[in-house]
């Protein structure tokens, strides 16, 4: 029975003193998780509701905060429910199953700043033909790559790990990321060469071209009138922070899998949260207060509340 338990599951040695702590953590990650489902279902339903917010930059704005929510979903309750557990352990096929979501959801933020990007790029740039490049088919199209691309290519990955054997069955981790692969018992370099490529196609070459877009949308505002540059300054800006926080936090997660060794179990577990903290929190914020139409409605949403 021992060993079919063994087999079966994964001990979470990520927390630290959650039996002392257990309420406490509970309910700080209880209070984020309903603040960051709020925050992001707010700005979701008023860009459903308000007939002038139908263009597609709120739409991948929308897009954007939805999976933010979904990938908050894949990992608090399971966080929760560890928490009030007294053993914290997660099945092998569950924890697979967490890391394609988490990777895939993760792969489907970049693709969103990139579709993000480049409706900023055809507006700013090609404003005449923006009706005609930004439909509702080109808007379809994008989402739905967002979305199909990471999870196909991160689907292929968890396939191959859940046919290979495990040898450990204990990691320094609170929800599975890439630090699964050190439960293999053998990790070949053919699949090192296939996930380099997953996270070029989801990560990578999107960031590049991202910021190449942006660069460009600054050399032509930079030449154009005033009323060019503001426009370009107030929608571009919250975007590039969002990018730039964001690879900053995927830069943590890499950096703090592979020295964890090096980190106390506490600071560990606090980097990697970071990455399922601020996207999720912040994004809305960021949103709801750079990007004027946004803040406007917002401004009514509250004054119409406080008047009931």
């Amino acid at each position: 029975m021992e060993l079919a338990l063994n087999v079966s599951y994964i001990t979470l040695d990520g927390f630290f003193q959650v039996n002392k702590y257990r309420y406490l953590y509970f309910m700080i990650m209880f209070t984020l998780y309903i603040l960051i489902l709020c925050c992001n279902f707010a700005i979701v339903f008023l860009i459903v509701v308000e007939k002038s917010l139908h263009e597609p930059m709120y739409i991948f704005i929308a897009a954007l905060l939805l999976n933010s929510v979904m990938l908050s979903t894949v990992i608090y309750p399971k966080l929760l429910t560890d928490f009030l557990s007294k053993r914290q352990i997660i099945s092998y096929s569950v924890c697979l199953f967490q890391f394609f979501m988490f990777y895939s959801l993760g792969g489907s933020e970049f693709l969103l700043l990139f579709a993000m990007a480049y409706d900023r790029y055809v507006s700013i740039c090609k404003p005449l033909q923006y009706p005609m490049i930004m439909t509702k088919n080109t808007i379809s199209i994008f989402l739905t790559l967002a979305w199909i691309v990471p999870s196909s290519q991160v689907a292929v990955v968890a396939v191959l790990m859940a046919n290979k054997k495990i040898c450990n069955f204990t990691f320094t981790g609170i929800f599975c990321n890439n630090t699964i692969y050190k439960l293999l018992c053998v990790y070949s370099k053919a699949q090192t060469v296939y996930d380099m490529v997953v996270l070029s196609n989801v990560a990578i070459l999107p960031a590049v071209f991202i910021f190449f877009t942006y660069t460009r949308i600054l050399v032509i505002s930079y030449q154009s009138c005033k009323e060019v540059r503001r426009k370009a300054a107030q929608t571009c800006l919250p975007h590039l922070i969002v990018l730039i926080s964001y690879l900053c936090l995927c830069a943590f997660d890499v950096i703090v899998s592979g020295l964890e060794s090096n980190f106390p179990k506490i600071v560990h577990s606090i980097l990697t949260l970071q990455i399922v903290m601020y996207p999720p929190l912040f994004n809305p914020i960021i949103y709801g207060l750079k990007m004027k139409e946004i803040s406007k409605h917002l401004k009514r949403l509250f004054c119409a509340v406080k008047k009931n």
